[in-house]
């Protein structure tokens, strides 16, 4: 019977409490801002850290070739996705304990102000960029170079830059930039100024071919999508990590169908190649991977489905877990 009193005398004070009136304290505007984008996650002895760029909007139905625009929007609304779509920008700093290396340096003010975070969010993860011992793009566009410059000046003042030689040799090329048609001259503008500052310091570096660049980290030259794209190949204690750049631009599209290449790509049948066969490794493998234009953090495995392939993210773990 005590019991029973005592919920009827909840059950009578909750009705009272709901009747009466109150004021509503959501006063302030939506901040309409996302929180500091980094991502950690462990790799053996190594520290991973994914940091974001921000996202660009891309029409992608306009700029995805080997497949019409109506196939695209399909696949898109299939994944609750629609065009212009908010494409992300993905760097990624590896601290072996004795060095610490971005893999590519964001767009910087090239690309308006959704972009260019990059440095923003190194520093909410606690580092400088004075910190950064060496800085490895993937290829010259300026959306992976952008951010290594400002006005003139090197951001990473103590980073030597290091990419591939035909790259260098293609983007850095006055010549090249005046054959080029005039919609594209902006990216050998982009790459000229972003590098510039760091030839006239003696601070970039270039490679050539497949090079091992520090102990764990090898760069593997996958041209395609330009002619010195690399992809960088991480591995600490029997864990791999690799870091794919622009082998992949869309995923709810490239990895089911992988024959879809992009209006980027400067040979688009060899780009279509070298995705196939990154894919097929990293499936084969069970390794995980990192893109430059996948969801933030862009940090996932792949799987075969289908005759394609499928890309599963990486579960949010805590890197303390992670390392136990």
């Amino acid at each position: 019977m005590l019991i029973t009193r005592h919920l009827i005398a909840l059950a009578f004070a909750a009705l009272v409490v709901g009747t009466l009136p109150y004021t509503a304290l959501a006063g302030p505007p939506p901040s309409a801002t996302q929180a500091p984008a980094f991502y950690r996650t462990a790799l053996g002895s190594f520290e991973i850290t994914a940091l974001s760029n921000g996202t660009i909007e891309l029409p992608i139905d306009k700029l995805l070739l080997n497949a019409t625009p109506a196939q695209v929007r399909k696949a898109l609304d299939h994944h609750h996705l629609h065009t212009p779509l908010a494409t992300s920008v993905n760097g990624y700093l590896i601290n072996t304990g004795t060095r610490l290396i971005l893999i590519d340096a964001g767009a910087g003010s090239l690309f308006g102000p959704t972009l260019g975070r990059l440095s923003t969010n190194l520093r909410a993860a606690g580092y400088e960029p004075e910190q950064v011992d060496e800085i490895y793009i993937t290829h010259l566009h300026p959306d992976h170079v952008g951010g290594l410059s400002v006005d003139g000046q090197r951001v990473f003042t103590n980073a030597v830059v290091r990419a591939e030689q035909k790259d260098v040799d293609y983007w850095l090329s006055s010549s090249n930039r005046d054959r080029a048609p005039a919609d594209s001259k902006i990216f050998f503008d982009g790459a000229m100024a972003s590098l510039n500052p760091y030839v006239d310091a003696a601070r970039l570096r270039p490679f050539s071919g497949d090079s091992e660049l520090a102990p764990g980290i090898r760069a593997s030259v996958t041209r395609g999508h330009t002619i010195g794209h690399s992809i960088y190949e991480v591995e600490s204690d029997g864990q791999r990590l690799v870091i794919w750049g622009d082998l992949v631009h869309v995923a709810a599209l490239q990895f089911a169908h992988p024959e879809i290449a992009i209006t980027f790509d400067s040979d688009r049948k060899t780009a279509v190649r070298q995705r196939r066969r990154a894919f097929e490794a990293a499936a084969r493998s069970g390794d995980m991977a990192a893109a430059a234009h996948v969801a933030f953090p862009g940090l996932g495995r792949v799987r075969f489905r289908h005759g394609g392939y499928e890309w599963i993210p990486a579960n949010y773990e805590d890197i303390q877990a992670s390392k136990r």
